[in-house]
């Protein structure tokens, strides 16, 4: 009986990824290429479409004769993508030709737009409709901005001449054909982070796509995270495309966090703690993202609160690469136990503003509590103690948005590696911290659900029993210095916010 894999496609921000799965959820075999990175402006990231697309074409077959013995195309029972989420890219309908650079997501350009939005109609307009308020983050000030920048590209649109997709889209036009007939899809979790759909009726919202200016011709169909899309022609004649998460929601679907109340969070340059909600939007009021978690094919959507931190594993980078304080990454962990605390110094790493739950593009990095007793170890300390409170901050939203109470967190991403770190999570979290044997979670939870449409597994329960832990950490903090210290850190917080003044110098 010849073995069958699931194979999954993770498009990430720096490369993409493709990955061949078994059964019981381990990886066979990899291959990754990296694509090019262009900053045309200060504040502007952008993607070539096309690259990344060449670059997955290369990398399948690469996959497949890297499995053993080597692996036949029909081998594969079905492909999952997971992408980089609210990356925008245009094109022509004709031609299949990207109209510009993709937009990514960490792309500041739309931060005047949003500014206004803010301000008229607000935060509660959008929040009402799509679940989101306004932020640089989404993709539909960017195909807004685009309009308004590019000469034409609006009444080219208006014509019915382009498409718009995030970059699951864009691949799954180009692998069912492109130009010849190519669906134009995307999933519920990638939808939802556009300002575009309701999170309501999961369907375009007809007064958004009003008020942006956007033709409903230009947008995907929205479909579930696990369905049978298509079939490939390209680079796997004839086997199933059968599902599409963004990343953050794929990696939640792979630590297999299928109840309410279950959370993960991936930690990385920057880290995105995601919380299941169940079959209820939950709307926050605490600085925190309403997303959908995923949708398996006919059944009920289900929801997530998501809290974006946008530096953490950066901090590390800047000690390494900056202030060139350790050599490596790991050596942040050695650094910081030659010391026994942080010797009363925080580290608020608001490089460029604070993501959830404050939102302040105002903010700066402060170091507050330097004395002369401060040695480069207090610093290492406080770093990775950062990293530890932002995900509090975070926690406490999510426990106050929602009747859910966290009582484990699972972990993944690079970051995950450093013992310290975990345990300084579990002690200011005060709930045990979990790493899973499997540390591609991202990748596996595009193969799972891809998986469940086809059949090749049978239920969420198997996928629950393929889970297997690694490693995990306990709470042994004192409450009263928990807290203590959890008001110090706040105090820090404020003394980072307002740095950056509007350009007339008034407040």
């Amino acid at each position: 009986m010849v073995e069958r894999y699931v194979m999954a496609i993770d498009q990430g921000t720096t490369s993409t990824r493709c990955i061949l799965f078994d059964h019981r959820g381990r990886l066979v075999s990899v291959a990754q290429r990296e694509h090019q990175q262009f900053f045309p402006k200060p504040g502007w990231v952008e993607h070539d479409a096309l690259e990344i697309w060449r670059n997955l074409r290369r990398i399948v077959p690469e996959a497949l004769s890297g499995a053993g013995d080597g692996v036949a195309a029909e081998a594969v029972s079905a492909l999952g993508i997971a992408n980089q989420r609210e990356t925008t890219v245009l094109w022509d309908r004709h031609t299949g030709t990207p109209l510009n650079r993709a937009i990514v997501w960490q792309d500041t350009r739309t931060a005047p737009l949003v500014e206004d939005l803010r301000s008229d109609p607000g935060d509660a307009f959008f929040l009402e409709r799509c679940g989101l308020a306004p932020s640089t983050y989404f993709s539909a000030p960017r195909i807004r901005w685009l309009f308004d920048h590019v000469p034409g590209l609006g009444q080219r649109a208006a014509n019915g001449d382009v498409l718009f997709g995030t970059m699951e889209s864009w691949l799954i036009w180009n692998l069912t054909g492109g130009t010849a007939g190519g669906r134009h899809i995307t999933d519920v979790t990638n939808a939802s982070r556009t300002m575009l759909m309701n999170m309501g009726t999961l369907e375009w919202d007809e007064e958004l796509l009003g008020f942006f200016g956007i033709p409903h011709a230009i947008l995907p169909e929205i479909r579930s995270s696990a369905e049978w899309y298509g079939e490939d022609r390209s680079v796997l004649p004839g086997r199933p495309i059968t599902a599409a998460l963004g990343d953050q929601q794929a990696a939640l679907f792979g630590q297999t966090c299928f109840s309410p109340g279950e959370a993960k969070c991936t930690y990385g340059t920057g880290s995105f703690l995601v919380l299941n909600t169940g079959t209820e939007v939950v709307r926050s009021s605490n600085g925190l993202l309403t997303t959908v978690a995923y949708k398996i094919d006919e059944q009920p959507a289900v929801y997530a609160l998501e809290g974006p931190i946008a530096v953490t594993g950066a901090l590390v980078q800047w000690f390494r690469d900056r202030l060139e304080l350790i050599s490596s990454a790991p050596g942040i962990e050695t650094l910081a136990r030659t010391v026994e605390d942080n010797g009363g110094c925080y580290i608020v790493p608001a490089f460029s503003g604070l993501f959830a739950p404050h939102w302040r593009s105002d903010a700066r990095g402060v170091i507050v509590g330097l004395t002369s007793y401060i040695t480069k170890g207090h610093l290492a300390r406080a770093a990775l103690e950062s990293t530890g409170w932002q995900t509090k901050e975070v926690v406490d939203a999510m426990n106050a948005d929602s009747s859910l109470t966290l009582r484990e967190l699972k972990v993944d991403g690079g970051m995950t590696s450093d013992n310290l770190l975990m345990q300084i999570l579990a002690d200011v979290l005060d709930v045990p911290v979990v790493r899973p044997m499997a540390a591609e979670t991202v990748s596996l939870g595009a193969a799972y659900a891809a998986g469940l449409a086809a059949g090749y597994w049978a239920d969420l329960e198997v996928l629950r029993g393929n889970w297997h832990r690694a490693a995990q950490w306990l709470p042994d903090m004192d409450p009263t210095r928990r807290a203590s210290e959890y008001e110090n850190w706040q105090r820090a917080v404020e003394r980072s916010l307002g740095w950056i003044r509007p350009p007339n110098g008034s407040c």
